[in-house]
């Protein structure tokens, strides 16, 4: 039987329906809002999967091309592997849906979300979490949601719930929030440098819509009579355990404080060992169990440590950040290389700047268009002293690169000011905890080392905390065994003025509102200690671009004149790129960047657009070549494509007799542009000091001027003063020819060949 909730979101009404739709999995629902349409569904196995450790959950954001109407570009038209935007998506919706399952679970869930149909009024995204939290709600599978999830908007300093993508363009706010009734769960976004307490007004504004988010879920729920099943759960067994933390709690509280990180691992694994085999004839053939209940206990000093007596497994204070190192210019043939280094953390950042042919193609159920700002993350294996095979990027690196991504994205110069394709590729070369932020920092390194003018350098830090039932640590600057055992991995990344990109996460059922105000409180101290490191190494960007970089000019054109620069089947544009060695970008709207490796070759191919889209005016003079020579004249090209007609009267001050007299194809003769047929370009040679031939004398060009306009001798056929009586005929130029050259306009505009 079908049952339906309705809500209002942003004023927008959101329908959640379940029972007409994947009846088969535990629990299916289709959101509407709009004509925006989003199915979720849930499914989990029957059993645990033998040999897990940790709970297997899946979700799977699943782009259909027919949700907006397209069919999919290329060759394979069923569609390829999830986009970015995708497989962030993906992340989204995991990352408040996992902490709510019980701990121990370990039956397969998976849960998988389809856009059937979107608007652009209403992104999926969001919705999408929604519909999976749904779909979990109404099922028997056991989860201690639901979890609702907003966008937050801010236009003219007002918050906006759910914009639009339009409304997302002029937004200076991209903050996604999800949560229970009772807390936030996550945060994802970026900001345009807006200030913590901003930031913290968009969390509270996003954290009311979802109550009543989650409000729908339950009653949605109520009505199918949801109930949930119960599980095997996973759990230490509690003599063991008993014996583990009788036997190695001293061993281990010796060896988590070790700052080394090597040192300490290595220190960890032989307490392990140790234990085990100091256990084994007391629970003979459960080595596995007794390493577990071991690796529990380690959780449980480093989180006594860090409440009790303040102190972090390395040393540190709460607030301590690790020592802090800045390189830049490593790489001599690299355009921008920042090297990033805090305590054993370290991330290499390398930036290639191209021209905008080189922006990434971007088509997604949300936009389409281009990209001309990227940001990559690699995580390489010998980053933890680990070998593995090396593959594609996995969810957690796309993930990474996108908010470091989104964290300088606000402040890298627009393409007007800065017509360049940018690429900034991290690569983790050691890690131990916020390898994120770290490429965020080496990025900004990176493109002051290069010469871009970023408005201002960006940082980034990520944020921990420990709690218990009754108290919290919050820790600056998180290392890799404080993420693996805390409650909270909490990145910040900004300006000295502001925020540029969020991201927070949990592993318990939510931070509170004053949480999340001290630790961007705590974030901002340790951005600006971190900034202030940066700067001295480098204070400001480079005067200029590396030698190896390319250089961009522009030159805006009349639309109506882009024929004229690429000619009929591309002749002209390609002529150019072939003898200049440069690259034409040209825009509709008459914009063209013109990309060259050296600066010499892209100043000529700027010149020579400018003569092609140069207007030619009546009285100007010009210095062209002879392309072409007839009976009656010789044809000039005055610049490059355009050429124009000198008649053989108007050659010299006096008579011609023959135009191969004066001029032969490839000389250089000066001309001026006279009266002549509306939208054909005349020429006159008259009263112009000619240039001499290669080779020839002032004194031979004199000789050849004069032998060219003297009596031919009797008898011999005047070539240019029986032109008229030629004309008739059936040759020459003729009374309609003169009368035309009577009635021209003040003005010759040139003739354009016509775009093919």
């Amino acid at each position: 039987m079908t049952k339906k909730t309705e809500f209002e979101l942003g004023g927008r009404t959101i329908t959640l329906e379940t029972g007409n739709v994947a009846k088969q999995a535990n629990g299916g629902v289709l959101l509407t809002c709009g004509e925006t349409v989003v199915l979720g569904a849930a499914t989990m196995s029957l059993e645990p999967r033998e040999g897990m450790d940790f709970f297997p959950l899946t979700c799977d954001y699943e782009e259909r091309k027919y949700a907006v109407g397209k069919i999919p570009g290329g060759f394979v038209k069923r569609g390829g592997r999830p986009s970015e935007k995708a497989i962030l998506t993906s992340r989204l919706i995991d990352r408040p849906l996992r902490p709510l399952f019980p701990n121990g679970m370990r039956n397969d869930v998976q849960v998988i979300t389809i856009p059937l149909s979107m608007e652009p009024d209403n992104p999926a995204d969001t919705l999408a979490l929604v519909a999976a939290s749904a779909a979990l709600t109404v099922s028997d599978i056991p989860f201690s949601g639901p979890v609702g999830a907003v966008r937050v908007g801010r236009i003219d300093e007002q918050f906006i719930i759910n914009p639009s993508l339009d409304q997302q363009e002029e937004s200076d706010l991209d903050l996604i929030v999800a949560g229970t009734r009772e807390a936030v769960m996550m945060l994802e976004g970026g900001a345009d440098e807006l200030a913590e307490a901003v930031i913290l007004e968009a969390i509270d504004f996003g954290f009311e819509a979802i109550k009543n988010i989650c409000a729908a879920q339950e009653e949605l729920a109520e009505s199918v009579g949801a109930v949930k099943t119960e599980v095997s759960l996973h759990e230490i067994d509690a003599e063991i355990l008993a014996a583990v933390r009788e036997t190695a709690t001293d061993d281990i509280a010796a060896a988590i404080q070790d700052p080394d990180k090597a040192s300490r691992e290595s220190g960890i694994n032989d307490v392990k060992l140790d234990v085990v085999e100091r256990l084994a004839d007391q629970f003979p053939e459960r080595e596995l169990e007794v390493a577990e209940a071991a690796e529990k206990v380690v959780k449980e000093q480093v989180r006594k440590l860090i409440l009790d007596k303040g102190v972090r497994p390395d040393g540190r204070a709460p607030e301590q950040i690790r020592d802090i190192r800045c390189d830049v210019g490593l790489l001599p043939r690299v355009h921008g290389s920042g090297l990033f280094t805090r305590g054993q953390t370290q991330v290499l950042t390398s930036l290639t700047l191209g021209s905008l042919d080189d922006a990434q193609i971007v088509d997604t159920l949300d936009e389409d268009g281009e990209k001309r700002y990227m940001h990559f993350y690699n995580f390489l294996p010998f980053s933890t002293g680990e070998t593995r095979p090396l593959r594609a990027a996995g969810r957690r690196e796309v993930g990474h690169g996108a908010l470091a991504e989104r964290a300088l994205r606000y402040v890298v110069p627009p393409q007007e000011e800065f017509p360049y394709t940018l690429l900034l590729m991290s690569e983790v070369l050691e890690s131990n905890g916020s390898t994120s932020m770290a490429s965020v920092c080496g990025s900004t390194l990176a493109l002051m080392d290069a010469g871009v003018k970023v408005r201002t350098p960006i940082a980034g830090i990520a944020m921990g905390l420990m709690t218990d039932a009754d108290r919290y640590a919050i820790l600056s600057d998180i290392q890799g065994m404080e993420d693996f055992t805390g409650d909270m991995d909490f990145k910040v990344a900004g300006s000295a003025e502001g925020i540029t990109a969020i991201q927070m996460d949990t592993k318990i059922s939510g931070i509170s509102h004053e949480v999340v105000r001290q630790t961007l409180s705590r974030a901002r101290e340790g951005r600006l200690h971190i900034l202030g490191i940066m700067l001295q190494t480098i204070p400001e960007p480079r005067p200029a671009l590396s030698r190896y970089a390319p250089r961009v000019f522009v030159i805006e054109i009349h639309p109506d004149k882009i024929g004229d620069v690429i000619g009929p089947g591309g002749k002209i544009i390609k002529k150019i790129e072939a003898d200049t060695g440069a690259k034409l970008d040209i825009q509709q709207d008459g914009h063209i960047y013109i990309t060259s490796v050296d600066a010499d070759g892209g100043e000529r191919a700027l010149k020579i657009v400018e003569d092609l889209t140069r207007d030619v005016k009546l009285g100007e003079t010009y210095l062209g070549r002879v392309t072409r020579v007839e009976n009656y004249g010789a044809f000039v090209e005055i610049l490059p494509g355009r050429e124009g007609m000198v008649h053989i009267s108007e050659m010299a001050v006096g008579r011609v007799a023959r135009v191969e007299d004066v001029v032969r194809i490839g000389d250089e003769v000066l001309v001026k542009v006279v009266p002549g047929e509306e939208g054909k370009i005349r020429l006159s040679m008259k009263g112009l000091t000619q240039k001499p031939r290669p080779g020839e004398t002032e004194d031979e060009l004199q000789s050849r001027l004069a032998a060219a306009q003297a009596p031919r001798p009797e008898g011999e056929r005047d070539r240019g003063g029986d032109r008229g009586r030629d004309r008739g005929r059936g040759g020459g130029f003729g009374r309609r020819d003169r009368d035309r050259e009577e009635n021209t306009p003040g003005e010759v505009r040139a003739h354009f060949r016509p775009k093919r």
